[in-house]
């Protein structure tokens, strides 16, 4: 048996219950993994939250974890390669990863980077797999300078370094008094700015002459967005993850893990975004951790904003 925790219908975090579960022996291509950490994201409540078409409830919470195998069943083998019974393993778009054992699709189950602790692992690759996706739609390429909004946030870490990698410069959005998160930008290798009046003229201060190319949006204010339009001129290169009113009224692009294009990029994005934190380009900055029978009281808290990185709920 396994704890595990649900939302039994659709409604905001206090009505999720976490139970005792049996857990299904691993079937053909799937593998039973031993839940150290669970990562925190603000969809794992969003999804829930209301009704959507294709939900049935109740929904297992979670959607990446890091553990360790348990148990092998006929024919599996990780996205990373064979599986053993007590490999280091995290996994991504998976269904239930707040519990403490369950069974899974042994394709979305990867060799856990050795550089990462669990409470990391388990927040690499929702993020990071975001962040890919954003630099690959907005085409960036060495030398570019781009304009990201909500850059000390888990997304923008994650762009920054990545970004970093490509030789691409990074103009970041931080709070007009939020000192340590203009220096988690820094750190990650992006100019700092504070948004409020004069972001426009900010931005291009610390551009230096060169033109703003493309923008990442990782905030959905409407100032993010006024001034990518103005300062980007196609508007193919401006991307959003939480705008996608803004993006069909205006006619730039909107992605979203729940769209099969979103889906298919991160799915196979997965391997190079693990290949970055395995050799210590990409870290994952983590605040806090809480006990898994805490999920409430741990989503909660990412969800009220800013909890200044990553957080992980250890089984």
């Amino acid at each position: 048996m396994a704890m595990r925790w649900t939302a039994p219908a659709a409604g905001p975090i206090e009505t999720w219950v976490f139970d005792e579960v049996e857990v299904a022996p691993p079937g053909a291509g799937e593998v039973t993994v031993r839940v150290h950490a669970a990562g925190i994201n603000p969809a794992d409540a969003k999804h829930v939250a209301q009704a959507r078409p294709g939900a049935e409830f109740p929904v297992a919470i979670g959607y990446e974890l890091s553990g360790e195998v348990s148990a092998v069943g006929p024919d599996a083998v990780g996205g990373s390669g064979a599986l053993h019974v007590g490999d280091e393993v995290v996994a991504f778009r998976v269904q239930g990863a707040y519990a403490t054992e369950l069974t899974v699709p042994a394709r979305d189950v990867f060799a856990k980077p050795a550089r990462l602790s669990h409470a990391e692992a388990a927040n690499l690759l929702l993020a990071g797999t975001t962040a890919a996706e954003m630099v690959q739609v907005t085409r960036v390429t060495a030398g570019d300078t781009v304009l990201l909004h909500a850059a000390s946030g888990a997304v923008g870490v994650s762009l920054l370094q990545q970004a970093r990698e490509l030789g691409v410069r990074v103009i970041g959005t931080v709070g007009p008094d939020a000192d340590e998160s203009a220096a988690r930008v820094r750190h990650y290798g992006g100019i700092p700015v504070a948004y409020g009046d004069g972001l426009a003229e900010r931005v291009a201060t610390a551009a230096e002459g060169a033109p703003v190319v493309a923008a990442w949006d990782a905030a959905g204010t409407d100032e993010a967005i006024d001034v990518s339009l103005g300062l980007v001129s196609e508007r193919d290169r401006i991307v959003t993850i939480v705008r996608p009113d803004r993006a069909e009224a205006d006619g730039f692009l909107w992605i979203a893990g729940s769209r099969p294009e979103s889906a298919r990029f991160r799915d196979i994005a997965r391997a190079r975004v693990l290949e970055l934190a395995a050799s210590g380009a990409l870290e994952v900055p983590v605040a806090r951790t809480y006990p898994l029978a805490d999920a409430i009281e741990a989503v909660g808290f990412v969800m009220d904003g800013h909890p200044g990185g990553k957080v992980a709920l250890l089984a």
